[in-house]
Formats: structure tokens, sequence, C-alpha cells
């Protein structure tokens, strides 16, 4: 595309597993979790504008386009970041599953963010960007370093990990709909002490790093609590496992669930099968690894950032 205007994938994630430790003094979750880029993605458009509007499109008219958009929320937390008054039209076409438990708000703000630094010319660092995003969501920092991750704390402190083999995945999104805030309001962690909190962390992180690169710990503790409120979703995960899934979990927070298969032809079958509940949605995909997601980042030709 020109110098004025950028088109950019912006991918989804599941969680292999996800720990929530607990409820902090500053009343956010202390959560220990292990994160994976995957190919199922939304797209991005981002055109330069010679005033200040930041003006968003979508094709999904279920998803809001003003100021509560996290997209819209990124440019503008850009713009104060800079002090800038640049303007840009974006149009988001929607495929990841909004409330899905996928990252996909998070996903297209950390795409905004890289997109409209190279558009405007700021040169902000990676490292800068993803403080930004630290500002705007747990799973935005995640998106600065892609494939297989491990975050902790808030979620917000990230680290890059080897990436498994290609794993074949199925992600079902069933009807119901589950918003994050009231995933975690369901929870009712109690509220940990310091020493709580890094005693089960290290614990937990210890488990992680023995785990094999192909063998994934597949667990969720929002499971307890969002298969209770939403049956059909633990039925989304175990239609999963009757259609021949080696593994199958419930994806961040909800509702999407996804399920690991060992071979193509099983995973044909089980979309198939799938397919036939009324109103799910079925999505076969792959993992990411960390080399495929910056070369999709970068295939546009812009200097969106290094991998390092």
């Amino acid at each position: 595309m020109s110098n004025t205007s950028l088109r950019l994938p912006s991918f989804a994630k599941i969680n292999w597993s996800l720990q929530i430790l607990g409820l902090r003094h500053d009343g956010y979750h202390e959560v220990v979790t292990l994160l994976q880029t995957v190919s199922l993605c939304d797209e991005l458009t981002f055109e330069q504008r010679d005033d200040s509007q930041i003006i968003l499109h979508c094709d999904d008219p279920s998803i809001p386009t003003d100021r509560t958009n996290l997209i819209v929320k990124a440019a503008v937390a850009l713009r104060k970041r800079l002090g800038s008054s640049s303007g840009a039209e974006i149009t988001l076409t929607k495929k990841i599953p909004a409330q899905g438990g996928l990252g996909g708000a998070s996903s297209n703000a950390a795409v905004t963010l890289l997109a409209l630094n190279a558009l405007w010319r700021a040169d902000l660092s990676p490292g800068q960007l993803k403080l930004i995003g630290r500002g705007l969501g747990s799973d935005v920092p995640s998106f600065f370093v892609g494939g297989r991750c491990i975050a902790i704390g808030t979620g917000t402190t990230v680290k890059a990990l080897h990436d498994p083999p290609l794993q074949r995945l199925i992600i079902v999104t069933p009807n119901p709909k589950i918003s994050t805030a009231n995933a975690y309001a369901a929870l009712n962690a109690g509220s940990l002490t310091t020493s709580d909190a890094a005693s089960i962390l290290s614990s937990s992180l210890a488990d992680l790093f023995s785990a094999g690169s192909g063998q994934m710990p597949l667990h969720n503790d929002f499971e307890r609590v969002i298969f209770e409120i939403e049956p059909e979703i633990e039925r989304a995960k175990m239609a999963l496992l009757e259609a021949g899934a080696r593994g199958a979990l419930l994806a961040g927070s909800g509702s999407s669930v996804f399920g690991v298969f060992d071979d193509e032809a099983a995973r044909s079958r089980a979309v198939e099968n799938l397919k036939c509940e009324a109103g799910w949605r079925v999505f076969s995909c792959e993992t990411l690894s960390r080399n495929e997601y910056f070369e999709a980042m970068t295939s546009s030709g812009f200097p969106l950032f290094t991998l390092s």
C-alpha cells in the first residue's frame, strides 16, 4: 500500500493455561497465563487523514465504532503521548468473535499502535508502544511479543518462550457471550498477601517451564465459573472432545473454546460435525510461531518492529 495507508492482520490468541492466583490489594487479579497467537485474524486498514479526526468503520454492526472501541482508545492514547493532532481513518474487517476470550480487541489495539506509529512517523520503540498498550488492557502487551509467551502480574508483564511445534486447532464460539469483567466478577477470588502470591506464582511458573514444548498444560481457572453460568459453553468443549480433539479448553475468559487435533483428516471431520450446531461459529486455524507472527506483521513493508 502507499506511504499514507497500511493494511495489517490482527491475530487472535488462546490461553494454553490460565491460573487466577487471587485478588490483589489494588483491586486487580494476579494471574499467570501461557498465551499463544493463532492464525485466526481480523484485518485493519489505516488511512492517514489531513485533519485531526479518528474515524473507525467496521463491517460488524454489533461492534461500537465510537471512543469506547479499543482501536479508537489506542489511537487517542498514542496521539496524546506524541502531543500530536494527527488523524486517521481506520477500517476493521471483523472475524475474531467479540467477547470470545480470544483477545480480538486487545490485538486490534496493539496493531493500531504499531500502524499509526509508522504512518504518523512517530518513531516510538516497541517498548514505548507496549507501555501505552499496558494502559489499554492486560492482553495488549502480549501482541507485541507474539508466538508462545507467559504473562504474569495483571497479565501485562510478558516474556517470550520457545514456540511449540505447529498445532492444528478448531475454535468454537457458541451462542452465549461472556464479558471479561463479568468473568472476573464471577470468580470471587480472595485477597492474597504478597508472600502468598509470590509462593503460588513460583510454583505455577515451575510447572509451566517444566512442560515439554509439545505438551501444553491445558488448564483454565475460569472454566469452573463460566461453565456454571453458561452450560452451552461447556457443551461446546465436550463436543470438541467427542469430535476427536485430544485436548480442549475454554479460551481465556470465554466464551470460545478450542480443541487440539492430531491430524488434518480428524480436524476436517470435526469441523463438519460441529457446524451442524445452530448458531455456533467454527474456525479451523493453527498456532502461529513468533517468526510467522512477525513476518505477517511486517509484510506491508513498513518497519513496524524488529524481532528480538
